[in-house]
Order: C-alpha cells, then sequence, then structure tokens
C-alpha cells in the first residue's frame, strides 16, 4: 500500500494509519522508516503501536514538504511478541507531492530602473 502525502510546499502533513486485529490478544508493533528521505518522516507518540484485544491501534506519520521533487520512504511495522501472538510484517509505501507552492512573504519595494 501507498500513503500520499500531498499538499502545497512547506505544509506539514500527518496521515493517521488504523491497525485493526479480530483476535482476541495482544499484539505490538514497531514501526521502522527506511529509505532515501526516510530522515524527512517522523513518526508521532513514539514508534510502538499496541493494538488491544479485538480492537484497533493507530499510527501518526508526520512530513514537511521541503523541496519540490517528490520524497520516498518506507513505513515497516515489525511484530513483537505479546501474549505468545505473533502478528505479519507489514510494509508501506510514503511518497510526496508537491500540489502548489504558496510564498511565505512578499517584499514591495521601489526601485529605478535605469540610472545614468
Amino acid at each position: 500500500d501507498t500513503i500520499e502525502f500531498t499538499g502545497p510546499l512547506h505544509a506539514t502533513i500527518v496521515k493517521q494509519g488504523c491497525l485493526k486485529k479480530p483476535r482476541k490478544n495482544t499484539l505490538a508493533y514497531k514501526a521502522i522508516l527506511v529509505g532515501r528521505d526516510a530522515a524527512d518522516f517522523s513518526i508521532a507518540k513514539g514508534n510502538t503501536v499496541i493494538i488491544p484485544p479485538t480492537r484497533q491501534g493507530f499510527i501518526n506519520v508526520e512530513f514537511t514538504i521541503r523541496f519540490l521533487h517528490p520524497a520516498e520512504a518506507v513505513l515497516i511495522l515489525i511484530s513483537n511478541k505479546v501474549d505468545g501472538i505473533d502478528g505479519a510484517t507489514l510494509t508501506f509505501s510514503l511518497k510526496s507531492v508537491v500540489k502548489n507552492i504558496e510564498p511565505l512573504g512578499m517584499i514591495k519595494c521601489r526601485s529605478p530602473c535605469y540610472e545614468l
């Protein structure tokens, strides 16, 4: 699966992933970011996601669009044994898309166009 971070240049975008499980055991995942632009992405509230029995867990990934070129990374969720149960390793592709460029500010100045 691909998670796309779309917005204007310099915007900070947060995407929330929902992990569901039907079993009656607790699962825990360790989140790791790898890839060319992995340092530009961050995981809010630490890199561990715990999913209680028959419930769901959430993971928030944050990215600030700093460049015009698309950023790419991979989010890997590795299961840690809890209650003797292992979950499957999950991977998500992370990509950014710049939709528009808005100026951070404007400066007005007056200057002669030509001087002798």
